[in-house]
């Protein structure tokens, strides 16, 4: 026992007995308290040991961490430096994809492939080789758990990764000599070693079903002459990365991702093209419409597309509030926060903190004051729907913590990833890589949180009394976006609150800076939007209110229509 301890029991006993109750249970929560770092460093050496045994456990990454050590070990050419640091990813990619149009499968395969990502650096984390060829080889990687294969292929790999981080270490320092001051930050950020495997996931449906899901959906064209294409197309994609590292990291994680895509076109008379492209993505197949709802939502879809021929042109030029609903606000929030909060490393000689639009905004107004965004790739579900940008350790070996990016409508962070930028040297763990690329940083689940928020039908009635001060016949409600320009658009009138879908419609200065000065309200209604990408992403957003924007006709010219009707449409 401690001095401070002994002499903390000796007073709390010298009270007397009147006390001695007290001094019992006092005396067992400090004894508690001195035996809890030994039991909590027992514990973490538990994990430890059974995280190592889980590594040699794995025949990949077993093999993966003896070629590594043995090319730390033997890797040298004369006159070169040996590699400070070596890193080693395969990806071991598992797919199903299908595809049908018009009532007929026209595609449908599986693949498994495994690539190998082999980055070796020369020089220190001050400054390195990564760059141009040095930036790392890729290769494919025996399908099979054959360690010696797998070791000959990293070997291979090695010494040529390594042959050319020499000379691209060469290029860097020329290239850098043409400017005089130096680099304010390292090239490469320091990370604990870590040992980490999950689960091996794998894909789990039955391919019959969705196939002739696919036929009865896009069969759907029958019911309108006039749709010119109508395709539905599934993706189901289980990945296992594999991750070793010089510093002492080796992992194993693996995510599923499975997505269903609709599209469908037409022409209205005076040639206008017209869409729509709904998707649904989740992390399991249970998570995708059924047969039955999907066929329901594709009927909607064609009844819609109908709706949009038959609706009038955006002739007048608008400026005035807009509602946008919370799907097409989260194509906002993914766009134009998610997109310019990434600390990515300008060109040599640039001076700007990152490539975004946000590059000269660190610690300055983004948004409006009542809004936070924070990036969680350690929240699994919102609402019962699973995020697919959930990841516990990023492509660079680093683990994963919740970060509060844009705090009351400042930005107080970026993402990062393992290649520093100014005022920023270590990585959050936002480094993510699809397989077989180079990581950069990105997104997992982005969450915009507003600390006042209203109902739909709340920011319904505050949109219709701004039109009313302003004087305005109706206000602009937009349900769906295509890059940042309405599909769905709406006027929303004054007078007794109904809508009329319009079409021919743009938005004319929809960019950051309204966004930090325009928007006024956000709602209660968050919607889970999970993207599949390069690499699977999650977007969480509210409706969203702006008091000011421009609507205007576009300025696209309309297609030509078909020269002659489509052929009949019989029945089977």
């Amino acid at each position: 026992m401690s001095a401070s301890l002994r002499a903390t029991v000796h007073a709390a006993t010298a009270a007397g007995s009147r006390r001695s109750s007290i001094t019992f249970t006092l005396l067992a929560a400090l004894l508690l308290a001195a035996a809890a770092p030994a039991a909590v460093v027992a514990q973490a050496q538990q994990k430890a040991s059974a995280a190592a045994a889980a590594v040699q456990s794995d025949p990949l990454l077993k093999a993966m961490r003896e070629e590594l050590d043995r090319s730390k070990s033997q890797l040298k050419m004369e006159n070169v430096p040996a590699p400070y640091y070596i890193e080693y990813r395969l990806s071991d990619v598992d797919e199903y994809s299908a595809e049908a149009a018009f009532g007929a499968l026209r595609q449908d395969q599986r693949m498994h492939a495994r690539s190998l990502r082999v980055v070796v650096r020369v020089g220190d984390y001050k400054q390195d080789s990564y760059y141009g060829p040095g930036t790392g080889l890729v290769t494919f990687a025996p399908s099979d758990d054959d360690s010696i294969a797998l070791r000959r292929e990293l070997w291979l790999a090695t010494d040529r990764a390594y042959k050319a981080a020499s000379e691209a270490l060469a290029s860097k320092k020329a290239v850098l000599s043409q400017y005089t001051a130096d680099q304010p930050f390292d090239d490469f950020a320091r990370a604990p070693a870590l040992e980490s495997v999950g689960p091996f996931v794998k894909l789990d449906f039955t391919p019959a079903p969705w196939k002739e899901t696919l036929e009865k959906v896009t069969n759907l064209y029958r019911t309108d002459a006039k749709i010119q294409s109508l395709s539905a197309y599934v993706r189901f994609r289980a990945v296992n990365d594999y991750f070793v590292n010089t510093e002492g990291t080796s992992t194993r994680q693996g995510y599923t991702v499975y997505s269903l895509n609709l599209s469908a076109d037409t022409q209205a008379d005076d040639g206008m093209e017209l869409g729509r492209s709904p998707f649904y993505v989740g992390s399991t197949a249970a998570e995708l419409p059924s047969q039955e709802k999907l066929l329901a939502e594709t009927t909607k879809m064609l009844q819609t597309l109908k709706a949009l021929r038959e609706a009038p042109l955006v002739e007048e030029d608008y400026r005035g509030p807009i509602l946008f609903s919370n799907d097409a606000a989260s194509d906002i929030l993914d766009g134009m926060i998610g997109q310019n909060i990434l600390g990515i490393r300008p060109k040599p000689g640039d001076s700007a903190r990152t490539t975004g639009e946000f590059s000269s905004n660190y610690k300055g107004r983004v948004l409006p004051t009542f809004i936070s965004v924070v990036d969680d790739p350690t929240l699994k579900s919102l609402a019962g729907k699973s995020l697919i940008g959930t990841y516990q350790i990023d492509e660079e070996g680093v683990r994963v913590a919740s970060l509060t990016v844009i705090k009351d409508g400042m930005l107080v962070e970026y993402l990062l990833g393992r290649m520093p930028i100014r005022d920023f040297a270590d990585s959050n763990g936002h480094g993510r890589a699809a397989p077989g690329q180079s990581p950069s940083p990105n997104i997992g689940n982005l969450i915009l949180q507003p600390r006042e928020s209203s109902s739909p039908e709340e920011l319904k009635r505050k949109l219709i009394e701004m039109c009313k001060q302003e004087g305005k016949p109706y206000g602009y409600y937009a349900e769906t976006l295509v890059g940042y320009n309405p599909r769905l658009l709406y006027r929303v009138y004054v007078s007794d609150g109904h809508q009329e879908l319009v079409r021919g419609a743009v938005f004319n200065e929809l960019d950051t800076r309204t966004l930090r000065s325009n928007l006024v309200a956000a709602g209660n209604d968050p919607l889970v939007s999970n993207r599949e990408g390069a690499v699977p992403t999650t977007v969480i957003s509210p409706s969203i209110l702006f008091d000011e924007l421009e609507v205007k006709r576009t300025d696209k010219k309309n297609a030509k229509l078909p020269e002659y009707p489509p052929p009949a449409i019989t029945a089977h």
